[in-house]
């Protein structure tokens, strides 16, 4: 036992830790998948079968864990990872499965074994301390409070992240190169989709109310921000004078 509790100190430390040379690296080196596809990375995947293998561990571990933890049984834990494993069920399943006909370029095996292991990181990280660490005795008015008012905010984040997805995969079923993205909270930030996942997990920051849940949201703000920034730029160069100059990089109004 003592053994498991180092085990996940370390790697809730090694969460927090990870959090500033990403920033940091990801200011001046732009993550090469997507519209930042470029050679020199070794060989590549296609990109569902990237997606299922990268975002995997956060599925299997909760699954793998929760039957060894002591909070196994308590209704307060099964419901608090249900949204976990709801947004991951759709980028390990769902989303593979709607871009493996209409993207084409490779997806670095290199970039994908990267964010497995951070995902087993997480994953271990997110589903040990709810399965086992988490104090979720006693009738506590405030984990109710806690709960409800981060699901909303989780939820709403969903929203936009799907309805954002739902936009650029149109576009790109559509063919023909790129496009302006249009409507919804495109008509605020270039990247919508990762404005409603550090949405996600800030709700889910609030809903657990734990070191664990607001590392993840850390960590994603530092994955997600800079990356967005290089889209934003990405868009300017690309369409120029066509691309909407009031448009944000990823916070509505803000940055």
């Amino acid at each position: 036992m003592h053994s498991d509790q180092t085990l996940f100190t370390n790697s809730v430390l090694t969460l927090y830790l990870l959090t500033p040379p990403t920033l940091l690296s990801l200011r001046f080196l732009t993550a090469p998948y997507g519209k930042h596809h470029r050679p020199g990375w070794g060989p590549t995947l296609p990109p569902s079968a990237a997606w299922c293998l990268m975002e995997s561990p956060t599925l299997f571990l909760p699954f793998l864990l929760f039957p060894f933890g002591r909070n196994r049984l308590n209704p307060k834990s099964i419901l608090l990872i249900s949204p976990f494993l709801f947004h991951y069920f759709n980028r390990t399943i769902i989303y593979p499965s709607r871009i493996f006909k209409i993207t084409s370029k490779g997806f670095p095996l290199s970039v994908a074994l990267m964010a497995f292991g951070f995902n087993l990181l997480n994953g271990y990280v997110q589903a040990r301390w709810l399965s086992h660490y988490a104090d979720l005795g006693g009738d506590d008015e405030w984990f109710w409070w806690r709960f409800g008012g981060g699901l909303l905010v989780f939820g709403f984040g969903m929203v936009v992240n799907l309805k954002s997805d739902n936009v650029l995969l149109g576009l790109r079923g559509q063919g023909g190169g790129y496009r302006v993205p249009r409507g919804g909270w495109f008509e605020y930030v270039s990247c919508p989709n990762y404005f409603g996942e550090i949405l996600e997990w800030l709700g889910w920051g609030v809903m657990t109310w734990s070191y664990a849940g607001f590392g993840f949201f850390l960590y994603t703000c530092a994955n997600l921000v800079p990356r967005a920034r290089a889209t934003h730029q990405w868009y300017l160069d690309k369409f120029g004078e066509d691309y909407p100059k009031d448009r944000k990089c990823v916070i509505p109004f803000l940055y």
